[in-house]
């Protein structure tokens, strides 16, 4: 006996549909440092700075159709708001697509002081996506803060060291505790970029004291060491730039870079960076002088950072950025790379820390579609949850069964999936685009025969699943939904 399904454009046999499953994450995490200040219509009311920086009108295109932004790249979604669970939702499933392990969120406290507040319920929307992705995070805390809150009379210098404390308890609570934080040793891992304002070892023992002893953090703070810390992490060394014409030069890089490698050796742990490009916006913006460049190289400069990060005796790696439009380190994919730096951590990560390591370009465009089709049928609650199932299989390693939604709800079809047989029993789902009611009919002759209904189902936000007794004559037999 052979049984067959019939969708709307192919043939095929109920095995089919065997689904690869998730992949495991390496011993050496793969993280990428995200920023989640990004605010923007319709989600808010007006442009956030990191997208206008005072200079640029977002509300203006150009003759190319992309609207007028801080950044020499445009992200290929354009851009967008980090509170947007549409844009969450696509960012997760292309790091899970790429072979990263988790973010590193750029972190600014829990204060309703400027934009920090705001920022902190953007990080949180954040972490809410990367726990159903299955990715790990983690928190690079930025203490000039502090600064910024005693200029303005948020706080007192006095009081500074205790409301660092409180921020660190709100950290713990919120974060630190969460089984997908990120932990080195044990510890859950805190970035510091600085340190800037708290800068000697017994300031960050006093701001550590008041946590739990199982979470005492592993810190890892900006190139250099402090005696209290794990280690630390580097960075595009850009005022290297300054003595070669405001180009870095690939010597000095590679200097830089050894340099920190030698160092790191003495330490408890480091964190080592891998990098794309830098090229800031910030002079033609006119909000200070440009830190400088450095060149892209057709990727070159993103695989020889990632090739030494990922060989070297670092405890992880540190992607630097997803999002940094403003200082062009972007990995993201944009109108200028599209998807070509991740294509180049889907291959870093097979030749080096998994073999096995299923995805590759051609898999990340799925996340694109899926955030096209969330836009397209936003009001549209039964595609919806046709499209929460397609998120869960993306990120689950079914990319089959998510090709074939996609391709059904793209084209207005129903389409059959992961099809089994057990028990003397055929069973699959329907899914791809529902309307108000979906007939399953079979036949045991495809070519010109009247199908017969065999069972009706009314639409609803629930998975549709169609069983079936097997049939006993050895002849084929098709099955197809309309």
């Amino acid at each position: 006996m052979r049984l067959k399904l019939l969708n709307w454009i192919l043939l095929i046999q109920v095995w089919a549909f065997l689904g690869a499953g998730s992949t495991p994450a390496a011993v050496k995490p793969v993280m990428v440092h995200y920023l989640p200040w990004f605010i923007a219509p319709p989600s808010s009311s007006s442009w956030g700075w990191h997208w206008t920086m005072n200079h640029f009108n977002p509300d203006l295109f150009n003759g190319a159709g992309e609207r007028e932004i801080a950044s020499w790249y445009y992200p290929l979604i354009g851009p967008y708001d980090s509170a947007d669970p549409v844009v969450l939702e696509y960012h997760v499933l292309l790091m899970k697509l790429a072979g990263l392990d988790g973010v590193i969120v750029d972190w600014y406290g829990m204060d309703n002081y400027l934009d920090y507040g705001g920022i902190n319920e953007r990080t949180a929307a954040l972490f809410h996506f990367t726990r159903q992705a299955g990715l790990k995070f983690s928190l690079c805390y930025e203490d000039r803060t502090i600064q910024q809150e005693v200029n303005g009379g948020y706080i007192t210098a006095a009081n500074a060291l205790a409301h660092a404390q409180q921020t660190m308890e709100y950290a713990q609570t919120n974060f630190f505790s969460d089984p997908s934080f990120l932990r080195w040793n044990a510890q859950p891992v805190l970035l510091n970029f600085g340190p800037q304002y708290f800068k000697s070892p017994a300031q960050w023992q006093t701001i550590f004291a008041g946590l739990n002893p199982s979470n005492q953090p592993a810190f890892f703070t900006l190139d250099h060491r402090l005696a209290v810390g794990t280690g630390a992490f580097n960075w595009p060394p850009m005022w290297l730039s300054a003595a070669t014409g405001g180009i870095l030069s690939t010597t000095n890089l590679e200097n830089y870079l050894a340099n920190f490698q030698q160092a790191g050796g003495a330490w408890p742990a480091f964190i080592s960076s891998a990098f794309p490009r830098f090229h800031d916006i910030y002079e033609p913006a006119g909000v200070g002088a440009s830190y400088g460049t450095l060149n892209d190289n057709d990727g070159d400069t993103f695989r020889a950072t990632l090739s030494r990060a990922i060989t070297n005796d670092s405890a992880l790696i540190q992607i630097v950025t997803w999002n940094d439009f403003g200082e062009g380190t972007v990995i993201e994919p944009t109108k200028q790379y599209g998807y070509r730096d991740l294509g180049i951590l889907q291959d870093f990560r097979r030749q080096y820390l998994e073999a096995n390591f299923p995805f590759h370009t051609t898999d990340l465009t799925l996340a694109l579609r899926l955030y096209t089709l969330r836009r397209q049928y936003a009001a549209n609650e039964i595609i919806s949850a046709e499209l929460d199932r397609v998120f869960t299989h993306i990120v689950s390693g079914r990319l089959g069964t998510a090709e074939l939604q996609l391709t059904g709800i793209e084209t207005g079809r129903p389409v059959l999936y992961e099809v089994s047989c057990a028990d003397g029993q055929l069973q699959f789902f329907i899914g791809g685009y529902l309307a108000t009611a979906i007939q399953v009919q079979m036949t045991s002759n495809a070519s010109g025969a009247v199908w017969q209904t065999v069972r009706t189902f009314s639409v609803t936000t629930n998975q549709l699943r169609f069983t079936t007794n097997l049939p006993p004559q050895l002849t084929s037999t098709f099955f197809r939904a309309e």
